[in-house]
């Protein structure tokens, strides 16, 4: 059994047999030291087990003054969003409604038995920053990539560095994938054999609906946990935190901070803790005077336009136009305005905004107030004339009528129901008194004979059949104009009901 120091080159060599479990030459039996590496113990040419060895064990003060030079050097470069990152799970703000006791990525982790997970949320609510806890509570390799800057070589790589690693040492590896939306097929396809057999924990981060944005092969194979904007008062609390922390947050400066500019700031950050730290970071370092006095008016200066978060082809347009639609059913027309700005503001196409106001004029009001669809197509038209930003106007009246006028949903209930009955029942024929009789050889069919028109009637209705069966489809709503329609109903089927009341003609 021997012990041997290698110069840097056989080091290396070492490093790759170790990795690949490649055989040692004899001349290496026993217990192997390398520097870099550790201490490999070779039993028949092949390498069994590998540990820290003791010359990294005895390494000089001065290295180590090195070493922690050089984290302060990285750590005082890094902004004050990314030094204040939680280190253990018990630091983690927000997300409780899957990481809170008893829920189900907490007992994952408790259990040690999390494979894969998708972290879908908007910016700044931890989907990295969990990645990273996830690595240091599980003692995992932890390793991160960009879908935008990497492919598939990239991906192999990081593969085989994981299967070399599970197979000496036991350590798993939990690759972390930022904006994974961007992987196309093929490259989520290659994630799939390897989630399955564990070889590496998989967590990707997107802001996109993972059901849209990932392949249904990936999704099946993951966790999928939803992070949502963090409450104020979750942002007071980073807040605060940041403010105490001497060693990585702001503590070292003296700092009278007023409880209401925080709760401001708490309130416009719209849940993105990275947006709160980094407007706290700017107005502390950017004022000369000690003690730092935080005021709203300090806050207000630091804090940047936000960015509107809207994605024309992913579930946020979805998501917008159905709280607009469901806020004018509703008639709200305040809810309504307020949907509608954030569409505008993302930059939706208002084509689209007026295709949804027409089709809701006739679907949710109706003859409740014949108006609205005229005022809604007159809308479409004009924002087709005038174009942004003065068509938001336009907008913005047929959005507060709607929301306003009256509702019903009686027509578009009733045409479901008639089309139901063709499309499941026995098609009804035509009966004979109504068919087209401007034909040759119609009347030798007797088509149309026994048609009565309706304005020969003082009343302008008829005792006649016009279905051949007895059905009702459209019922009124008493509201809006509808009431009147109902009450004209009422007339116009008595009179039509007599056609049905007469006795039929003998047979003969």
């Amino acid at each position: 059994m021997q012990n041997a120091l290698f110069s840097p080159t056989e080091s290396l060599l070492v490093q790759r047999m170790i990795r690949s479990s490649a055989p040692l030459a004899d001349t290496l039996p026993g217990l192997c030291y390398t520097e870099e590496q550790g201490a490999a113990w070779v039993e028949g040419g092949l390498v069994q087990s590998w540990e820290e060895p003791p010359v990294a064990r005895v390494r000089s003060g001065s290295e180590s003054l090195f070493a922690r030079q050089e984290e302060a050097h990285r750590r005082a470069a890094q902004p004050l969003p990314a030094r204040m990152r939680p280190r253990r799970l018990e630091e983690f703000v927000g997300q409780q409604h899957f990481l809170g006791p008893g829920k189900l990525l907490r007992r994952l982790l408790e259990a040690d038995r999390l494979t894969s997970a998708v972290f879908y949320g908007p910016p700044g609510t931890g989907k990295t920053t969990l990645a990273r806890v996830i690595a240091a509570e599980t003692q995992s390799r932890f390793v991160q990539l960009n879908a935008v800057t990497s492919g598939v070589k990239e991906l192999r790589e990081v593969i085989q560095q994981a299967q070399a690693e599970l197979a000496h040492s036991g350590r798993r590896t939990v690759l972390f994938v930022d904006e994974i939306h961007r992987f196309n097929k093929a490259q989520q396809d290659v994630l799939l054999p390897h989630v399955e057999e564990g070889t590496v924990v998989l967590v990707g981060a997107t802001t996109q609906n993972p059901f849209f944005a990932l392949t249904s092969a990936l999704v099946s194979r993951s966790h999928v946990f939803e992070f949502r904007p963090l409450s104020q008062q979750e942002i007071l609390e980073v807040l605060r935190r940041a403010l105490a922390d001497r060693e990585r947050g702001l503590g070292q400066i003296p700092i009278q901070a007023e409880e209401e500019a925080l709760q401001w700031l708490a309130e416009v950050s719209d849940g993105d803790a990275r947006r709160a730290l980094s407007a706290l970071e700017v107005a502390v370092l950017s004022t000369r005077e000690r003690p730092v006095r935080l005021t709203r008016e300090l806050l207000a200066e630091s804090v940047q336009r936000k960015a509107v978060v809207y994605d024309r082809q992913g579930d946020a347009h979805y998501d917008a136009a159905s709280a607009l639609i469901k806020s004018i059913r509703g008639s709200d027309p305040d809810a309504a305005l307020y949907w509608l700005a954030w569409m505008l503001e993302g930059g939706e196409d208002v084509r689209f905004i007026t295709r949804r106001l027409v089709i809701l004029a006739s679907e949710d009001i109706g003859n409740a107030d014949p108006h609205a669809l005229p005022l809604a197509v007159a809308a479409m038209q004009a924002c087709e004339f005038v174009g942004l930003p003065e068509c938001q106007l336009t907008l913005a009246q047929a959005v507060t009528y709607l929301a306003c006028a009256p509702k019903s949903n009686a027509a578009t209930e009733a045409i479901a129901q008639a089309r139901a009955d063709v499309r499941g029942g026995r098609l009804l024929p035509v009966p004979v008194h109504l068919r087209d009789r401007h034909y040759q050889g119609a009347k030798r069919l007797g088509h149309g004979e026994g048609y009565q028109y309706a304005h020969t009637s003082e009343q302008g209705i008829v005792a006649q059949d016009y279905l051949g069966v007895d059905r009702i489809y459209y019922r009124p709503r008493p509201r809006g104009f509808e009431q009147e329609l109902a009450r004209r109903l009422e007339q116009i089927r008595a009179v039509l009901r007599q056609a049905r009341q007469k006795p039929s003609a003998p047979q003969g």
